[in-house]
């Protein structure tokens, strides 16, 4: 499970970060430099801002673990046509149009039409595809279907990806609805209830099947009982063929087997430079997947790559997250490679430590507590490379494996992204959020002082002890499957709310992880204003909440405001025209948390997918469309930017002959230079899959 960074980030989280000597690179050299000279921000554009992260500690690794750190980082790149692919099945193609106008376009740079276009192109690199990262909508350009014909009218014909004997007109006439028509394909994951979640969602994860087809198709295979399950379809795309069901594995031969033959070309290199006979046994039951398609061995590898501790580097790569699926099934592709940062992990550490008392103390029903927690192993890392669906929107805390079972028998890695995090609070430093949506200066001033520790704490005890506890009643099946669209939903808001739960117990302050019970009341007036009012600025007027993690907070902020009215537990507060949020009593307030983290995991273990419904449409979806309209003309005002990403540092390998003897880190300034460089170097599969 990932953790996706909130709007107030910058105010809400920070974590340690180690102070280090820096590498910065100018004028094509590597050097150091101080934090205080590295510019974070490079570019701003429609509702994103891109940023830039730095890699301390990098130059202390040995040259062994650099070539292992450049062998990872290069298998993760070949894995981007992938998450194009699956986003939706024409993204590919839109793509190489796009680098064709840039590269080999005839173009006035100067024209207004063309700083439209420049803004379009740019919203799709970021989403890896022509619909929103976040909301999953379509977004239309700004300039007309006229001015789009010239601009591919004006490319080499080579460079377009023409197919059998296609012209350019036809091309345009093949892309004109999918580009400029807001009904065709509109949205890339639909999870509204009481449809077809399957037809109604344009990724490329099924064609021409419906939800009650998938559904039965599994049941067949999937046995409730099972103590090992399989996630069955984790890592295929799901058709018809001559009116018969099945499946194109994504593997070396299958589906996708042009970027996966790079990824497993340089996981062999990873292998042959692995740390210590665990990495290298991790990554061997990798590339057998790969090469297999196997999910069995998709599991024995997570087993294996748990069991890895003692390693200094390490690496998520893979088919993970499944939020991209309405029901839940198919992963998208995702790659972090990673060091872990010493000093920082102490205080996470110091959390996963204490998990078994957390959860015999858990405020949920004693059948559906583990009686035993195993193999927490938390770390704050320091993120070498991101890609796929990691990259350029990144997640702040990650738990992994997914596979219930996994986690209950062999323990999970929860780690926190230490400087991605550090950037964020860096660009956000100056943020007027706070100021034009915090209700009084008492909250202001305990946001300055308490709300960075706040964030990492409630990111640390979300990954370490929110995914990792509770557990499923027996007979009941994979969660996930049980409760369908809105098993994500429900999944974050559990982890949410057990961090909410314990960031007021006196117990981290017991354990040296927090100073005082402030910490607490920081994030809990946070959150709270963020889930009933500032994560409103992401939406558009008239959309309800369609991301997990945006239901999920509205779910747990809206639900503790009804359920506490009685007692003014939460307030809204008028003045002078603008809406605010107050808590007024802040033990009242983690009781709440408390009953609702216990009916979240009731639902969970019992699979009660009728509840599950009841509670998400009723608190997690609908909102408030005079207060959007109302939180939406604040926002605007404040020109900040609601969806930050990531340009990645690049690793130039340092040979002599054929051997590499050091890798150096050099920072990329400019995005659409970034992402053009990974259309040469990492374009491997056809436009049609």
């Amino acid at each position: 499970m990932q953790f996706k960074h909130s709007l107030m980030i910058g105010i809400c989280s920070a974590a340690f970060f180690s102070a280090c000597t820096k590498t910065e690179q100018h004028a094509g050299e590597t050097k150091s430099t101080e934090d205080s000279t590295f510019q974070v921000a490079a570019d701003r554009f429609a509702d994103l801002q891109v940023l830039r992260y730095e890699i301390p500690g990098f130059e202390t690794l040995t040259a062994q673990q650099k070539e292992l750190a450049y062998y990872l980082y290069e298998a993760a790149r070949c894995g981007r046509d992938i998450i194009w692919d699956q986003k939706y099945k024409h993204n590919l193609k839109i793509r190489k149009v796009l680098e064709a106008i840039y590269e080999n376009g005839k173009a006035d740079k100067n024209s207004d039409n063309w700083k439209k276009f420049e803004v379009y192109a740019k919203r799709v690199f970021f989403s890896n595809g022509i619909h929103h990262h976040y909301s999953n909508l379509k977004f239309i350009p700004e300039f007309d279907f006229t001015y789009f014909s010239e601009l591919v009218k004006g490319c080499d014909v080579a460079s377009l990806p023409l197919e059998n004997g296609q012209t350019a007109d036809q091309l345009l006439a093949f892309l004109q609805p999918i580009i400029f028509d807001a009904k065709v394909d509109a949205k890339i994951v639909d999870l509204a209830p009481g449809i077809d979640n399957v037809t109604a969602s344009v990724n490329n994860f099924y064609e021409g099947i419906s939800q009650k087809e998938v559904e039965a198709y599994y049941e067949k295979i999937a046995k409730k009982d099972d103590p090992e399950p399989v996630s069955w379809g984790l890592n295929s795309k799901m058709l018809k063929e001559n009116n018969k069901i099945t499946e194109k594995v994504w593997k070396v031969g299958g589906m996708y087997s042009a970027a996966i033959e790079k990824i497993v070309y340089w996981l062999e290199k990873a292998i042959s430079v692995a740390e210590n006979h665990k990495q290298k046994h991790a990554l061997e039951l990798l590339v057998e997947f790969y090469k297999t398609g196997d999910l069995k061995k998709w599991d024995e590898y997570n087993i294996a790559w748990v069991a890895d501790t003692e390693s200094r580097l390490d690496v998520v790569n893979g088919f993970i997250e499944v939020y991209g699926d309405a029901i839940g099934k198919r992963a998208s592709y995702e790659s972090v490679v990673s060091m872990k940062d010493m000093e920082a992990t102490k205080r996470i550490a110091t959390i996963a430590s204490n998990a078994q008392w957390f959860e015999d103390n858990s405020p949920i029903l004693p059948e559906h507590k583990k009686k035993e927690v195993k193999g927490i192993t938390a770390k704050v890392i320091t993120v070498i490379q991101e890609a796929g669906d990691a990259s350029p929107s990144t997640p702040i805390g990650i738990n992994l494996p997914n596979a219930n079972w996994i986690r209950q028998k062999h323990g999970s890695k929860s780690v926190s992204l230490g400087n991605i995090v550090h950037s964020y609070n860096e660009a956000n430093k100056t943020s007027p959020m706070l100021k034009e949506f915090a209700v009084s200066e008492e909250q202001i001033k305990r946001a300055k002082e308490f709300a960075s520790l706040a964030g990492d704490l409630h990111t640390d005890m979300h990954e370490v002890i929110g995914h990792a506890s509770g557990q499923i009643n027996k007979g009941v099946g994979d969660p996930d499957q049980t409760l369908k669209n809105y098993a994500s939903t429900l999944e974050e808001a559990r982890a949410d709310l057990v961090a909410l739960y314990y960031i007021m117990d006196q117990k981290l302050v017991d354990i040296g992880v927090m100073p005082s019970i402030e910490v607490g009341k920081a994030e809990y007036d946070n959150y709270i204003m963020n889930g009933l009012i500032t994560q409103l600025t992401r939406l558009n007027i008239g959309e309800n909440l369609e991301e997990a993690h945006m239901r999920n907070r509205q779910l747990v902020a809206k639900w503790a405001y009804e359920k506490g009215k009685a007692e003014n537990v939460i307030e809204f507060v008028k003045r002078d025209g603008k809406t605010f949020v107050k808590v007024n009593d802040y033990t009242k307030l983690r009781k709440l948390f408390g009953d609702l983290l216990r009916e979240i995991q009731r639902i969970k273990s019992e699979g009660d997918y009728k509840a599950a419904t009841e509670l998400v449409e009723g608190f997690g979806v609908k909102v408030d469309q005079e207060l959007l309209k109302e939180v939406k003309e604040r926002f605007n005002k404040l020109n900040v930017a609601p969806y930050k990403g990531f340009i990645q540092p690049k690793l130039i390998a340092v040979k002599e002959g054929d051997k590499i003897v050091d890798v150096k880190v050099e920072y990329p300034l400019s995005f659409i230079n970034e992402q053009l460089g990974y259309g040469k170097d990492y374009g491997f599969l056809p436009v049609n899959n």
